[in-house]
């Protein structure tokens, strides 16, 4: 964790001073809204954005950011190992918090391919009519692997069975009431923590016999509960899935 203070200390300084050249009001007001991690809160934020999306049935907001700025922590920490000296212990250390923080990284960036792969209509089709200023569950990265994911599947699906069909039954199957496009169970149960008190949460009915009711999560609290109820508590960070 060293290395990372040091190259949080030294991205900092960095554009402390590129700041300082350009001046000016804008500057200084954008310099108010960006928020600082320091590396304990960058990896603390890492690890719960990959708990959520492990354990949430649908893809949720990237956090592009955040997995950029670990990849250039984990580059400085790689080149401050080459610099050490050999046969130091804290080598072996340090090399083992690289690897425990590469391994998270690499699990939270294959869990979201593994369900964009699954549920590449239905996202896509949500990022269509995605409403305008709302934030996107997709990096530029994955909606170009989404587009391409379905391009090739489509011509695959085609080439392999379509193509052999009669064509009135081709029309048919093209058409996009013919389209089976698979979603996210949002009714599947979760486990969670709760980091931020909440109260009147309303929670439906799981049987035609009961009403509707609220309860209150208090922090520290586990439950479980249908995702669809705390999806929004998900998102804002006001509980962890566990």
């Amino acid at each position: 964790m060293a290395e990372l203070a040091a190259a949080a200390a030294a991205r900092e300084s960095e554009a402390s001073s590129g700041e300082d050249e350009e001046g000016g009001g804008e500057e200084e007001e954008e310099e108010e809204e960006e928020v600082v991690l320091t590396p304990a809160q960058l990896i603390r934020s890492l690890e719960q954005a990959w708990m959520n999306e492990k354990f949430s049935p649908e893809l949720l907001e990237s956090k592009s950011e955040v997995t950029e700025c670990v990849i250039e922590q984990l580059e400085h920490m790689e080149e401050n190992l080459k610099r050490a000296k050999k046969g130091d212990l804290k080598i072996a250390i340090h090399r083992m918090e690289v690897e425990r923080i590469r391994y998270v990284l690499s699990s939270y960036l294959r869990c979201r391919i593994r369900k964009i792969e699954k549920y590449f209509p239905h996202i896509l089709e949500k990022e269509k009519t995605r409403a305008e200023g709302e934030p996107s569950v997709l990096s530029a990265e994955e909606f170009a692997f989404a587009k391409e994911y379905m391009a090739n599947t489509e011509a695959h699906l085609r080439n392999m069975a379509l193509k052999h069909m009669p064509p009135n039954l081709q029309k048919k199957l093209v058409a996009p009431s013919f389209l089976s496009v698979p979603k996210p169970n949002l009714d599947s149960f979760v486990f969670l923590c709760v980091k931020e008190k909440q109260e009147n949460i309303l929670v439906e009915p799981e049987t035609d016999e009961q009403s509707e009711y609220v309860i209150d999560l208090d922090e520290g609290s586990q439950h479980l509960i249908r995702y669809k109820t705390v999806a929004p508590l998900v998102a804002s960070g006001a509980v962890q899935l566990i």
